[in-house]
């Protein structure tokens, strides 16, 4: 079982968690069921599928769960993008969240490879 919750990449996904239930609350009402619950799912998947393939015993499961973490995180991008075309938010916020990804993506790649 690996401690998960000392993992950075974990604890920046908690926070990344925050940021987007915060950029969520001024996306229009008729979206709170499309884009901004689809969002926060993303966002939710990839700590809790870090957490989750942390309950296992091998390795092996542990990347598997790593790489449903990064498709999650990929997700939130396509996410911005949709946001950020339909002008839900602004560039300055756009920079923000594919930023904060990209680094979660980076994070979630170094840690597959030391598991492989």
């Amino acid at each position: 079982m690996h401690k998960f919750q000392d993992l950075i990449v974990y604890q920046k996904s908690l926070d990344f968690t925050v940021i987007v239930r915060e950029v969520c609350q001024k996306f229009p009402k008729d979206e709170l069921y499309v884009l901004s619950s689809q969002f926060k799912r993303a966002c939710d998947s990839i700590v809790l599928n870090i957490s989750e393939g942390a309950g296992d015993s091998s390795d092996k499961e542990f990347v598997r769960f790593l790489g449903y973490s990064l498709r999650s995180a990929f997700e939130c991008i396509g996410c911005s993008d949709v946001a950020l075309k339909n002008k839900y938010i602004d560039e300055k916020t756009y920079k923000n969240l594919f930023a904060k990804s990209n680094e979660i993506i980076a994070m979630l790649y170094s840690l597959q490879k030391t598991y492989r």
